[in-house]
């Protein structure tokens, strides 16, 4: 009881930490899940469940972007990793023609033409000139260095300036890396195949097509060539197939082709050329339009400077010395003599080649420009402005090797290379005259052997009479065989023809190279049968040679490039002998008065002898001169492709002039040589006074003791001198 007194002291709770004193918070917590509660019943249901949608399908929509992206990365990768491994190395891409080339030389050695596609060589980025590298880098892709094979914004600034031009995004500008279009050059891989493909045009034309689907492919592939080669490497391939117009292909070839030197070697004008033909080959081909080739390298030029692979000096100077073209390009009329030798060979060495051949011709520039600068100085001065009057000209050795052959004047818009000196038939007319007087000279007959030159009249079984007539409509009565021919006279022709025998005429016309069909009739002996200038012009070779037949020819060597063995060597020359040699040296004094004293005197050349014959056909449809001199043969034609007559000329005017100035261009610095001509035992006869005409026959004439008719089936007018 002793504490019963005491006060008990009150109850007090013990302090909390500060922790404890956040439980009334958490004892609020129900509140705020029922106000929650609350909250969520006021919710839209509507609203909710298009939420719930939309999320739905957001989601689906990343889950499928992740998959496709996963599955383009794959396609991606299984095409690359498929077009890597049927990449070969580079050494196997650098010629990918499927048919050769044929380079052609001259007679010095020198290259004057090609023909099929030319590879130049196997060249490298590390070889060519480096200008010419950063040219086609700044011309065709200059974040080349930078990007892995594709260029986004290259593709992406495409698409704006074709869309900005009015095309499509894919019509034009491609935007395409040099590994793009390296990967138009391989065809994606896809080799030619001959018997898919029409031609290897064709197939190219294909493989460069510009659609979504080879945009799309050639993507992996440029990837792979990525992986596989070096950016030098890729560029390697790009310089060696790269087509560059006039049949180039390769930087080699095109430096090779129009400036006559190496990739190696070109300087900064020259690179820009090339690499500008790039956009577009054909059209900017300095052999089609130099004007418009060196504007296309002013442009590649000022791309050069504003990239920085030319300082303001060195730009300034390529603009002030544009690139010009080798003398072997500029040649432009060598193309006829070109396409002949072509023809003239096996197919499988030439045309149709799969290897690079190289030939050695009998071709010389230097006559080559001197007959067709002649041609174009005569006709300039002579022809009327406008007039579609053509010319062929043919200039050759004595053996028929040829030097020079213009096969016809060249007009703005007329496209084609008829080549009219071996492809153009036509009437011969008094041309034909010296292989009547050849046969008379090899039978017996002197230079100046009597003969008459009166009218006369052919019987012919089944066409009636047939009177000749001279072009002056005259008669001189007796005459020599030099005069006869001197003047053309028509009447004693046909009297040597009949007395010799046609067919001794025409054996020796074809002996002599005159492979056209020739006339049966009378009219033989005026020309009245059709022949090709390079045939007149090789005949007429054989009388200067003393006799003896050629068959001309162009090519004299042929071999493989790289091989020094031939394959083939010269195809033509000196055949067997058709005349003696003294036949020979008569007719050639009687064709020499042809220009002296005759109708040739407009080709007459200033201290040097020559020898010729005129020739002019039926309604004047043709006017011929050919002759020589001891050096070289030349044949010049004139006429109308559609036979149109010629106004107010003859053989011995125009072609007669064209000839002699053929000539003299060609003998220039070439001293004088005799002709080799039996010199007469005593001057020629002046020409006798005219006798009146009066109709006679052949039967009963005393020259033609002999007389073989044939039967005509048409009997055209006396051809002219």
């Amino acid at each position: 009881m002793s504490n019963s007194g005491k006060r008990r002291p009150p109850l007090v709770a013990d302090k909390r930490p500060r922790a404890a004193a956040k439980k009334p918070t958490a004892k609020r917590k129900p509140a705020t899940r029922r106000k929650a509660k609350t909250t969520r019943r006021k919710r839209n249901p509507v609203s909710a469940f298009f939420r719930a949608i939309v999320s739905w399908v957001l989601r689906l929509i990343w889950r499928f972007a992740w998959a496709g992206t996963a599955a383009v990365a794959l396609i991606l990768g299984l095409a690359i990793y498929y077009y890597h491994s049927l990449l070969p190395p580079v050494t196997d891409l650098l010629d990918a023609r499927t048919r050769g080339s044929v380079t052609m030389l001259d007679r010095n050695g020198e290259v004057f033409a090609w023909r099929g596609e030319q590879f130049g060589g196997q060249i490298t980025a590390d070889t060519v000139a480096p200008v010419l590298k950063n040219a086609v880098v700044a011309t065709e892709d200059k974040r080349f260095y930078r990007h892995f094979g594709v260029s986004p914004r290259g593709i992406a600034s495409a698409i704006r300036i074709n869309m900005r031009e009015g095309r499509g995004p894919l019509e034009g500008h491609g935007g395409s890396t040099i590994s793009q279009q390296v990967a138009k050059l391989m065809c994606l891989g896809v080799p030619y195949d001959a018997d898919r493909w029409d031609s290897e045009a064709a197939y190219e034309t294909d493989c460069r097509r510009g659609s979504m689907w080879r945009k799309l492919k050639e993507m992996p592939f440029a990837f792979a060539m990525e992986l596989k080669y070096s950016k030098d490497e890729i560029l390697t391939i790009y310089l060696n197939r790269a087509y560059l117009g006039a049949g180039a292909r390769g930087f080699e070839a095109a430096a090779q082709r129009y400036f006559g030197k190496s990739a190696a070697e070109v300087n900064a004008p020259e690179a820009a050329m090339l690499a500008g033909l790039l956009v577009a080959p054909t059209r900017f081909a300095p052999t089609n339009n130099l004007g418009r080739a060196q504007d296309r390298a002013a442009t590649v030029l000022a791309l050069m400077h504003d990239q920085g692979y030319l300082s303001d000096a060195e730009h300034a100077a390529a603009r002030g010395a544009p690139a010009e073209l080798s003398a072997a390009a500029e040649a432009r009329a060598g193309g006829y003599f070109a396409d002949w030798v072509m023809e003239r060979g096996p197919a499988f060495l030439i045309r149709d080649t799969t290897e690079d051949v190289i030939i050695r011709t009998t071709f010389d520039q230097r006559i080559q420009r001197a007959a067709e600068e002649a041609l174009q100085a005569v006709l300039d001065e002579k022809l009327k402005e406008g007039s579609m009057a053509q010319a062929a000209i043919v200039v050759m050795s004595a053996d028929g090797a040829v030097r020079a052959m213009v096969g016809g004047r060249k007009f703005k818009g007329v496209a084609g290379q008829f080549n009219r000196a071996i492809m153009a038939k036509r009437q011969t007319g008094s041309a034909f005259k010296p292989f009547v007087y050849a046969t008379a000279l090899e039978l017996g007959h002197r230079y100046d052997a009597p003969v008459m030159d009166a009218p006369l009249t052919i019987d012919i079984p089944g066409s009636g009479p047939w009177s000749p007539k001279n072009y002056e409509r005259d008669f001189k009565g007796e005459v020599t065989l030099t005069d006869a021919l001197a003047w053309s006279l028509n009447t004693p022709a046909v009297r040597i023809s009949e007395a010799v025998g046609r067919d001794n005429v025409r054996r020796v016309a074809e002996d002599f190279g005159i492979e056209s069909d020739l006339a049966v009739g009378p009219a033989l002996a005026l020309g009245t049968s059709e022949s090709t200038l390079l045939e007149m012009t090789g005949a007429y070779a054989g009388i200067l040679n003393g006799g003896s037949s050629v068959d001309p020819y162009g090519l004299v060597e042929l071999r493989l490039l790289g091989d020094t063995t031939a394959l083939m060597d010269k195809q033509g020359g000196k055949g067997e002998r058709v005349i003696s040699q003294a036949a020979a040296q008569q007719l050639i004094y009687m064709m020499h008065q042809v220009v002296e004293r005759g109708t040739g005197g407009r080709a007459r050349l200033a201290g040097r002898q020559a020898a010729g014959k005129t020739g002019t056909t039926q309604a004047t449809r043709d006017a011929w001169f050919l002759g020589f001199t001891a050096d070289y043969v030349a044949g010049v034609w004139m006429g109308y492709d559609d036979n149109t007559p010629l106004t107010g000329v003859t053989g011995g005017g125009l072609p007669a002039e064209i000839w002699a100035e053929v000539m003299t261009r060609v003998h220039d610095g070439l001293s004088p040589i005799p002709l080799p001509m039996a010199l007469p035992e005593a001057a020629p006869r002046p020409a006798p006074a005219q006798v009146a005409p009066e109709r006679v026959s052949d039967r009963r004439g005393t020259v033609a003791d002999r007389v073989i008719l044939d039967v005509l089936d048409s009997i055209l007018g006396a051809p002219r001198n």
